[in-house]
């Protein structure tokens, strides 16, 4: 198991324990390098949006947690953060909530000569997302050949 996994890992353990008997959703977690930092992300969301006093009450919690535990060897930067208007859909829970809604979704491997695939989520079922792409193809796409999945907001 890598390092990074390890981290995430940990991470959602302490904030599932943490959020269990709050409002509170954990929508991602991340543990990235980006230049000669390292960031550890962790997106929040609840009914009618998260405030920054949430954030800041997750954050403290969590880094009080981290630094007692100490998983993380090297230095890095904690975020805690709303996962915004283009949110990632990552569990079947967000393919039903978000029914209706314009999502975009990537691939790892192109199918039927397309890796990017944007259109209205028609739901998840069979372990397959069904997207209405056109206006009128319906297509459906397993979930092991999903790389990301998020909402789209379009400015009109």
């Amino acid at each position: 198991m890598s390092g990074k996994l390890r981290v995430v890992d940990v991470v959602e353990k302490l904030i599932n324990d943490f959020i269990k008997d709050k409002e509170f959703e954990l929508v991602d977690v991340e543990f990235v390098k980006e230049g000669q930092y390292r960031y550890l992300r962790v997106y929040m969301d609840k009914d009618g949006g998260i405030s920054l006093d949430d954030c800041k009450l997750v954050s403290n919690y969590l880094s009080e947690k981290l630094d007692s535990l100490d998983p993380i060897e090297e230095n890095y930067f904690l975020e805690v953060s709303s996962p915004g208007i283009e949110r990632p859909l990552k569990k079947d829970k967000d393919f039903i909530k978000y029914k209706g809604e314009l999502i975009q979704v990537k691939l790892y491997r192109p199918l039927d000569g397309q890796k990017l695939y944007e259109g209205i989520l028609e739901g998840i079922k069979n372990d397959e997302v069904i997207m209405k792409i056109d206006d009128e193809k319906v297509i459906k796409i397993p979930r092991d050949k999903i790389a990301t999945a998020k909402l789209v907001f379009k400015f009109e």
